[in-house]
Protein backbone atom coordinates (compact mmCIF):
# COMPACT_ATOMS: atom_id res chain seq x y z
CA UNK A 1 0.00 0.00 0.00
CA UNK A 2 2.84 2.35 0.82
CA UNK A 3 4.50 1.74 -2.53
CA UNK A 4 1.21 2.38 -4.34
CA UNK A 5 0.37 5.51 -2.36
CA UNK A 6 -2.78 3.98 -0.89
CA UNK A 7 -4.14 5.30 2.40
CA UNK A 8 -6.56 2.72 3.80
CA UNK A 9 -9.42 3.15 6.21
CA UNK A 10 -8.95 -0.04 8.21
CA UNK A 11 -12.06 -1.86 9.35
CA UNK A 12 -11.74 -4.27 12.26
CA UNK A 13 -15.25 -5.78 12.17
CA UNK A 14 -17.53 -5.30 9.19
CA UNK A 15 -20.50 -7.32 10.44
CA UNK A 16 -21.27 -10.13 12.85
CA UNK A 17 -19.61 -10.87 16.19
CA UNK A 18 -16.03 -11.67 15.24
CA UNK A 19 -14.31 -14.93 16.26
CA UNK A 20 -16.19 -17.85 17.88
CA UNK A 21 -14.67 -16.96 21.27
CA UNK A 22 -17.05 -14.03 21.70
CA UNK A 23 -20.30 -12.44 20.54
CA UNK A 24 -22.09 -9.10 20.74
CA UNK A 25 -23.70 -10.02 24.07
CA UNK A 26 -20.46 -11.14 25.73
CA UNK A 27 -19.75 -8.72 28.64
CA UNK A 28 -16.06 -8.90 27.74
CA UNK A 29 -16.62 -8.13 24.04
CA UNK A 30 -15.51 -4.45 24.35
CA UNK A 31 -12.23 -5.34 26.08
CA UNK A 32 -11.49 -8.22 23.71
CA UNK A 33 -12.17 -6.00 20.73
CA UNK A 34 -9.94 -3.23 22.08
CA UNK A 35 -7.11 -5.73 22.55
CA UNK A 36 -7.46 -6.72 18.90
CA UNK A 37 -7.43 -3.06 17.85
CA UNK A 38 -4.21 -2.55 19.80
CA UNK A 39 -2.58 -5.52 18.04
CA UNK A 40 -3.54 -4.14 14.63
CA UNK A 41 -2.13 -0.71 15.48
CA UNK A 42 1.11 -2.24 16.72
CA UNK A 43 1.41 -4.30 13.54
CA UNK A 44 0.62 -1.33 11.27
CA UNK A 45 1.60 1.83 13.17
CA UNK A 46 1.51 3.88 9.95
CA UNK A 47 -2.27 3.44 9.57
CA UNK A 48 -4.15 6.59 10.54
CA UNK A 49 -7.80 6.02 9.62
CA UNK A 50 -9.99 3.39 11.25
CA UNK A 51 -13.58 2.20 11.11
CA UNK A 52 -13.52 -0.16 14.11
CA UNK A 53 -17.07 -1.50 13.63
CA UNK A 54 -19.10 -0.88 10.50
CA UNK A 55 -22.78 -0.02 11.06
CA UNK A 56 -23.13 -1.14 14.70
CA UNK A 57 -26.83 -0.23 14.59
CA UNK A 58 -27.44 -2.58 11.65
CA UNK A 59 -25.33 -5.34 13.16
CA UNK A 60 -27.13 -5.02 16.48
CA UNK A 61 -30.54 -5.24 14.81
CA UNK A 62 -29.68 -8.12 12.48
CA UNK A 63 -27.99 -10.19 15.20
CA UNK A 64 -30.06 -9.44 18.28
CA UNK A 65 -33.41 -7.94 17.24
CA UNK A 66 -34.26 -9.81 14.03
CA UNK A 67 -32.27 -12.99 14.68
CA UNK A 68 -30.61 -13.14 11.25
CA UNK A 69 -27.02 -13.32 12.52
CA UNK A 70 -25.25 -14.93 15.48
CA UNK A 71 -26.17 -14.99 18.36
CA UNK A 72 -29.66 -15.00 16.78
CA UNK A 73 -31.61 -13.15 19.48
CA UNK A 74 -34.96 -11.48 18.87
CA UNK A 75 -35.43 -9.05 21.72
CA UNK A 76 -35.18 -5.30 22.16
CA UNK A 77 -33.22 -5.85 25.35
CA UNK A 78 -30.60 -7.90 23.47
CA UNK A 79 -30.37 -5.32 20.66
CA UNK A 80 -29.77 -2.50 23.16
CA UNK A 81 -27.10 -4.52 24.94
CA UNK A 82 -25.41 -5.44 21.64
CA UNK A 83 -25.38 -1.79 20.56
CA UNK A 84 -23.96 -0.72 23.91
CA UNK A 85 -21.17 -3.32 23.73
CA UNK A 86 -20.25 -2.28 20.20
CA UNK A 87 -20.13 1.44 21.00
CA UNK A 88 -18.03 0.81 24.09
CA UNK A 89 -15.75 -1.40 21.99
CA UNK A 90 -15.26 1.44 19.51
CA UNK A 91 -14.30 3.90 22.26
CA UNK A 92 -11.88 1.48 23.92
CA UNK A 93 -10.39 0.41 20.58
CA UNK A 94 -9.74 4.02 19.53
CA UNK A 95 -8.10 4.71 22.91
CA UNK A 96 -5.87 1.67 22.42
CA UNK A 97 -5.04 2.55 18.82
CA UNK A 98 -4.20 6.14 19.78
CA UNK A 99 -1.72 4.87 22.36
CA UNK A 100 0.27 3.69 19.33
CA UNK A 101 -0.82 6.21 16.68
CA UNK A 102 -1.86 9.44 18.46
CA UNK A 103 -3.16 10.92 15.21
CA UNK A 104 -5.56 8.06 14.49
CA UNK A 105 -8.92 9.18 13.12
CA UNK A 106 -12.29 7.53 13.71
CA UNK A 107 -14.32 7.22 10.50
CA UNK A 108 -17.61 6.00 11.94
CA UNK A 109 -20.19 4.48 9.58
CA UNK A 110 -23.91 3.90 10.04
CA UNK A 111 -26.96 3.23 7.91
CA UNK A 112 -28.10 6.67 6.74
CA UNK A 113 -31.78 5.77 6.31
CA UNK A 114 -34.54 8.08 7.55
CA UNK A 115 -37.97 7.12 8.89
CA UNK A 116 -41.37 8.20 7.61
CA UNK A 117 -44.87 7.19 8.67
CA UNK A 118 -48.58 7.73 8.41
CA UNK A 119 -49.90 10.43 10.73
CA UNK A 120 -51.32 7.81 13.10
CA UNK A 121 -47.81 6.42 13.74
CA UNK A 122 -45.95 9.66 14.35
CA UNK A 123 -44.92 8.64 17.88
CA UNK A 124 -43.38 5.42 16.53
CA UNK A 125 -41.55 7.39 13.83
CA UNK A 126 -40.08 9.78 16.41
CA UNK A 127 -38.84 6.86 18.52
CA UNK A 128 -37.21 5.27 15.45
CA UNK A 129 -35.53 8.59 14.59
CA UNK A 130 -34.09 8.86 18.11
CA UNK A 131 -32.77 5.31 17.80
CA UNK A 132 -31.34 6.11 14.37
CA UNK A 133 -28.87 8.54 15.99
CA UNK A 134 -28.32 6.70 19.28
CA UNK A 135 -24.91 5.21 18.45
CA UNK A 136 -23.50 8.55 17.34
CA UNK A 137 -25.08 10.30 20.32
CA UNK A 138 -23.25 7.86 22.59
CA UNK A 139 -19.91 8.42 20.83
CA UNK A 140 -20.33 12.18 21.05
CA UNK A 141 -21.14 12.07 24.76
CA UNK A 142 -24.67 13.34 24.26
CA UNK A 143 -26.56 10.65 26.14
CA UNK A 144 -27.24 12.08 29.59
CA UNK A 145 -30.29 11.78 31.84
CA UNK A 146 -31.92 14.40 29.61
CA UNK A 147 -31.60 12.37 26.42
CA UNK A 148 -35.01 11.31 25.01
CA UNK A 149 -33.97 7.62 25.09
CA UNK A 150 -32.32 7.57 28.52
CA UNK A 151 -35.30 6.00 30.30
CA UNK A 152 -35.84 3.68 27.33
CA UNK A 153 -32.29 2.36 27.72
CA UNK A 154 -32.73 1.84 31.46
CA UNK A 155 -36.04 0.04 30.91
CA UNK A 156 -34.27 -2.34 28.52
CA UNK A 157 -31.53 -3.40 30.89
CA UNK A 158 -28.75 -0.80 30.91
CA UNK A 159 -27.52 0.59 34.20
CA UNK A 160 -27.44 4.36 34.52
CA UNK A 161 -23.70 4.39 35.16
CA UNK A 162 -23.15 2.31 32.02
CA UNK A 163 -24.95 4.88 29.92
CA UNK A 164 -23.23 7.87 31.52
CA UNK A 165 -19.81 6.24 30.91
CA UNK A 166 -19.97 7.57 27.34
CA UNK A 167 -20.62 11.15 28.45
CA UNK A 168 -17.47 10.91 30.57
CA UNK A 169 -15.33 9.54 27.69
CA UNK A 170 -16.60 11.17 24.48
CA UNK A 171 -15.06 9.85 21.27
CA UNK A 172 -16.56 11.90 18.44
CA UNK A 173 -15.78 10.73 14.90
CA UNK A 174 -13.44 12.65 12.64
CA UNK A 175 -15.87 11.87 9.81
CA UNK A 176 -19.44 10.55 9.99
CA UNK A 177 -19.92 8.00 7.23
CA UNK A 178 -23.47 7.33 6.04
CA UNK A 179 -24.17 4.16 4.08
CA UNK A 180 -27.17 5.01 1.93
CA UNK A 181 -29.24 2.74 -0.29
CA UNK A 182 -32.50 3.04 -2.21
CA UNK A 183 -34.11 0.88 0.49
CA UNK A 184 -32.44 2.54 3.50
CA UNK A 185 -35.41 4.82 4.21
CA UNK A 186 -38.26 3.09 6.03
CA UNK A 187 -42.01 3.76 6.11
CA UNK A 188 -44.17 2.83 9.10
CA UNK A 189 -47.69 2.04 7.91
CA UNK A 190 -50.83 1.40 9.97
CA UNK A 191 -52.83 0.12 6.96
CA UNK A 192 -52.26 -3.47 8.03
CA UNK A 193 -54.82 -5.00 5.67
CA UNK A 194 -52.68 -4.04 2.67
CA UNK A 195 -49.80 -6.28 3.73
CA UNK A 196 -49.26 -10.01 4.27
CA UNK A 197 -49.34 -11.17 7.88
CA UNK A 198 -45.62 -11.88 8.11
CA UNK A 199 -44.78 -8.18 7.62
CA UNK A 200 -46.86 -7.04 10.58
CA UNK A 201 -45.62 -6.33 14.07
CA UNK A 202 -42.58 -4.06 13.66
CA UNK A 203 -39.49 -4.48 15.83
CA UNK A 204 -41.21 -6.05 18.83
CA UNK A 205 -43.54 -8.30 16.88
CA UNK A 206 -46.65 -6.74 18.40
CA UNK A 207 -46.49 -3.11 17.23
CA UNK A 208 -49.59 -1.95 15.28
CA UNK A 209 -47.66 -1.37 12.08
CA UNK A 210 -45.64 -2.68 9.18
CA UNK A 211 -42.11 -1.43 8.53
CA UNK A 212 -41.47 -1.33 4.76
CA UNK A 213 -39.19 0.39 2.24
CA UNK A 214 -40.31 4.00 1.86
CA UNK A 215 -39.49 3.90 -1.85
CA UNK A 216 -42.30 1.39 -2.41
CA UNK A 217 -45.15 3.28 -0.72
CA UNK A 218 -44.31 6.94 -0.02
CA UNK A 219 -45.54 9.41 -2.68
CA UNK A 220 -42.59 11.74 -2.07
CA UNK A 221 -40.16 8.84 -2.45
CA UNK A 222 -36.89 8.57 -0.56
CA UNK A 223 -35.19 11.28 1.48
CA UNK A 224 -32.14 11.28 -0.77
CA UNK A 225 -28.43 11.63 -0.03
CA UNK A 226 -28.62 15.40 0.32
CA UNK A 227 -31.11 15.20 3.18
CA UNK A 228 -29.34 12.45 5.12
CA UNK A 229 -25.99 14.26 4.81
CA UNK A 230 -27.58 17.54 5.87
CA UNK A 231 -29.40 15.92 8.80
CA UNK A 232 -26.15 14.51 10.18
CA UNK A 233 -24.25 17.75 9.62
CA UNK A 234 -26.85 19.88 11.37
CA UNK A 235 -27.05 17.49 14.31
CA UNK A 236 -23.31 17.05 14.97
CA UNK A 237 -21.44 19.72 12.96
CA UNK A 238 -18.86 17.10 12.02
CA UNK A 239 -17.59 16.28 8.51
CA UNK A 240 -19.79 13.78 6.68
CA UNK A 241 -19.48 11.37 3.76
CA UNK A 242 -21.47 8.79 1.86
CA UNK A 243 -19.42 5.71 2.65
CA UNK A 244 -21.48 3.15 0.73
CA UNK A 245 -23.41 3.95 -2.44
CA UNK A 246 -24.54 0.71 -4.05
CA UNK A 247 -27.56 -0.55 -5.94
CA UNK A 248 -28.19 -4.23 -6.59
CA UNK A 249 -29.46 -3.88 -10.16
CA UNK A 250 -28.33 -3.67 -13.79
CA UNK A 251 -25.24 -1.49 -14.44
CA UNK A 252 -27.30 1.31 -16.00
CA UNK A 253 -29.41 1.69 -12.86
CA UNK A 254 -26.29 1.44 -10.72
CA UNK A 255 -24.80 4.33 -12.69
CA UNK A 256 -27.96 6.39 -12.21
CA UNK A 257 -27.90 5.78 -8.47
CA UNK A 258 -24.25 6.76 -8.08
CA UNK A 259 -24.64 9.85 -10.30
CA UNK A 260 -27.68 10.98 -8.30
CA UNK A 261 -25.88 10.38 -5.00
CA UNK A 262 -22.88 12.38 -6.21
CA UNK A 263 -25.06 15.24 -7.45
CA UNK A 264 -26.94 15.42 -4.15
CA UNK A 265 -23.70 15.35 -2.17
CA UNK A 266 -22.45 18.24 -4.31
CA UNK A 267 -25.70 20.13 -3.67
CA UNK A 268 -25.32 19.61 0.08
CA UNK A 269 -21.74 20.84 -0.05
CA UNK A 270 -22.82 23.92 -2.01
CA UNK A 271 -25.21 24.73 0.84
CA UNK A 272 -22.46 24.60 3.46
CA UNK A 273 -22.46 20.94 4.51
CA UNK A 274 -18.90 19.67 5.05
CA UNK A 275 -19.10 16.67 2.69
CA UNK A 276 -15.78 14.86 2.30
CA UNK A 277 -16.48 11.90 -0.01
CA UNK A 278 -18.83 9.63 -1.91
CA UNK A 279 -17.74 5.99 -1.95
CA UNK A 280 -18.71 3.57 -4.73
CA UNK A 281 -19.05 0.36 -2.74
CA UNK A 282 -18.28 -2.41 -3.39
CA UNK A 283 -15.57 -2.18 -5.99
CA UNK A 284 -15.65 -5.87 -6.96
CA UNK A 285 -19.26 -6.61 -6.05
CA UNK A 286 -20.95 -8.55 -3.28
CA UNK A 287 -21.90 -12.15 -2.61
CA UNK A 288 -25.15 -13.12 -0.86
CA UNK A 289 -25.99 -9.68 0.52
CA UNK A 290 -29.38 -10.03 -1.16
CA UNK A 291 -29.93 -12.77 1.46
CA UNK A 292 -28.33 -10.65 4.24
CA UNK A 293 -25.52 -13.24 4.28
CA UNK A 294 -27.88 -15.83 5.81
CA UNK A 295 -27.34 -18.24 2.91
CA UNK A 296 -24.25 -19.44 1.06
CA UNK A 297 -26.09 -19.36 -2.26
CA UNK A 298 -23.37 -17.74 -4.38
CA UNK A 299 -25.72 -14.90 -5.36
CA UNK A 300 -23.51 -12.22 -6.88
CA UNK A 301 -24.17 -8.51 -7.41
CA UNK A 302 -21.65 -6.70 -9.61
CA UNK A 303 -19.95 -3.60 -8.25
CA UNK A 304 -17.79 -1.11 -10.10
CA UNK A 305 -16.37 -4.18 -11.84
CA UNK A 306 -18.14 -7.45 -12.58
CA UNK A 307 -16.01 -10.43 -11.48
CA UNK A 308 -18.61 -13.16 -12.07
CA UNK A 309 -16.44 -14.58 -14.86
CA UNK A 310 -13.43 -14.83 -12.58
CA UNK A 311 -11.76 -11.66 -13.80
CA UNK A 312 -12.68 -7.97 -13.49
CA UNK A 313 -14.87 -6.77 -16.37
CA UNK A 314 -15.66 -3.09 -16.91
CA UNK A 315 -19.30 -2.01 -16.78
CA UNK A 316 -21.28 1.19 -17.27
CA UNK A 317 -20.58 1.97 -13.63
CA UNK A 318 -16.82 1.70 -14.22
CA UNK A 319 -16.98 4.53 -16.72
CA UNK A 320 -19.03 6.77 -14.43
CA UNK A 321 -16.68 6.18 -11.48
CA UNK A 322 -13.64 7.00 -13.61
CA UNK A 323 -15.26 10.23 -14.76
CA UNK A 324 -16.13 11.30 -11.22
CA UNK A 325 -12.66 10.36 -9.93
CA UNK A 326 -11.16 12.45 -12.72
CA UNK A 327 -13.11 15.54 -11.73
CA UNK A 328 -15.56 15.35 -14.63
CA UNK A 329 -19.33 15.37 -14.67
CA UNK A 330 -20.63 11.87 -15.42
CA UNK A 331 -21.60 11.35 -19.05
CA UNK A 332 -23.43 8.27 -20.27
CA UNK A 333 -26.64 7.69 -22.26
CA UNK A 334 -28.12 5.81 -19.29
CA UNK A 335 -28.04 8.99 -17.22
CA UNK A 336 -30.64 10.60 -19.48
CA UNK A 337 -33.42 8.59 -17.82
CA UNK A 338 -34.52 8.63 -14.16
CA UNK A 339 -33.80 5.64 -11.97
CA UNK A 340 -36.59 3.21 -11.17
CA UNK A 341 -36.89 4.74 -7.69
CA UNK A 342 -38.09 7.98 -9.36
CA UNK A 343 -40.81 6.31 -11.44
CA UNK A 344 -44.41 5.36 -10.57
CA UNK A 345 -43.62 1.71 -11.30
CA UNK A 346 -41.80 1.63 -7.95
CA UNK A 347 -45.04 1.32 -5.97
CA UNK A 348 -45.95 -2.12 -4.68
CA UNK A 349 -48.61 -0.82 -2.25
CA UNK A 350 -50.96 2.10 -2.99
CA UNK A 351 -49.16 5.22 -1.70
CA UNK A 352 -50.45 6.81 1.48
CA UNK A 353 -51.23 10.50 1.03
CA UNK A 354 -51.53 10.76 4.81
CA UNK A 355 -47.83 10.48 5.48
CA UNK A 356 -44.67 12.34 6.41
Amino acid sequence: MGRLGLHPIVGLLHHGSGPPSTNLLDPEFPQKFAAFGLQVAQQYPWVVDYTPINEPQTTGRFACLYGHWFPHHRAMRSYIRALFHQMKAIVLAMEAIRSVQPGARLIHTEDGGAFFSTLALESFRIEREHRRWLGLDLLCGRVTVHHPLFDFLVCHGLQKQEILWFAERPCPPSIIGLNYYVTSDRFLDDRLSLYPDHLRGGDSGDEPLVDVEAVRVRPQGIAGAKQVLTDAWKRYRLPVAITEAHLGCVPEEQARWLAETWEQAEDARAEGVDVRAVTAWGLLGLYDWCHLCTQDAGAYEAGVFDISSGRPVRTTLTQVVQQLAGGMSPQHPALGSPGWWRQDSRFTIPPSMDSF
